[in-house]
């Protein structure tokens, strides 16, 4: 029986009465790479919000591990989109980096060298070593990502749930962090990303939700990728009020 790292059971979240997603049932299984594909509108952002507790849904749940508790986020490493970041904000490189280490420390308790130590480690992953003291502000858009994927990756998280993370980015980047990710993978990590290129999909990923306010299909890239799929999810969909 296969094993499920997340699983959204009649989940709908409206904004202003109007239902943004819609009873979305859907389960991601453990060691796979799901995207969560749609036009723009769609949810996608909403749907891996709802899941981190970020926000907080009309109806229905959502588990990670089986567990509806939030301390199960503790084994979940969220990456957003880069927009959502304060990149002003005074910190080095390797200060980012070792933020994924604070979900392991007691209250109060400062990263030891075993913890700098990881966060070198993964600077290393995502070859940027070299920029470990450099503010995070100076850097570009796709050395931020990486950045942050190394972050997530200082975490130990089982299972990373990322927002867009090759928009906007340089082809080296994109390479590198699709490598890590199937690296990842093989040790037995879970990926839930949310992607817009259609093209790199069956490349990229093993598994897909295709979602427009409502799943429209999820399951094997190799089953569902499909034209029909793909035309069915980016038709427009009208708004309705949602009522309790």
């Amino acid at each position: 029986m296969t094993e499920i790292a997340v699983s959204v059971k009649n989940l709908t979240v409206a904004y202003n009465n109007a239902p943004v997603i819609q009873n979305l049932n859907v389960d991601i299984k453990k060691g796979s790479r799901t995207a969560i594909v749609g036009p723009n509108g769609a949810g996608k952002s909403t749907l891996i919000k709802t899941i981190m507790k970020l926000i907080k849904p009309v109806a229905g749940q959502s588990f990670i591990g089986g567990s509806e508790a939030k301390s199960a986020l503790k084994t979940v490493a969220y990456v957003p989109q880069k927009g959502e970041v304060n990149w002003d904000f005074p910190a080095t490189v390797f200060d980012v980096v070792l933020m994924g280490r604070y979900v392991h420390k007691g209250l109060f308790k400062r990263p030891n060298q075993t913890d700098k130590n990881i966060a070198l480690s993964a600077l290393d992953t995502m070859k940027m070593t070299a920029y470990k003291d450099h503010q995070i502000s100076e850097l570009s858009g796709g050395q931020r990502q990486r950045v942050f994927l190394a972050r997530a990756i200082a975490h130990n998280a089982s299972i990373y749930i990322m927002d867009e993370p090759l928009q906007g980015i340089d082809i080296t980047t994109e390479a590198l962090i699709i490598k890590t990710m199937k690296q990842l993978q093989s040790e037995g990590k879970t990926f839930l990303v949310v992607h817009h290129n259609l093209t790199t999909v069956p490349e990229y990923f093993n598994d897909v939700i295709l979602l427009n306010k409502e799943i429209i299909t999820s399951g094997p890239v190799a089953d569902v990728w499909t034209e029909g799929n793909i035309n069915a999810a980016y038709q427009e969909k009208g708004d309705k009020e949602w009522t309790s």
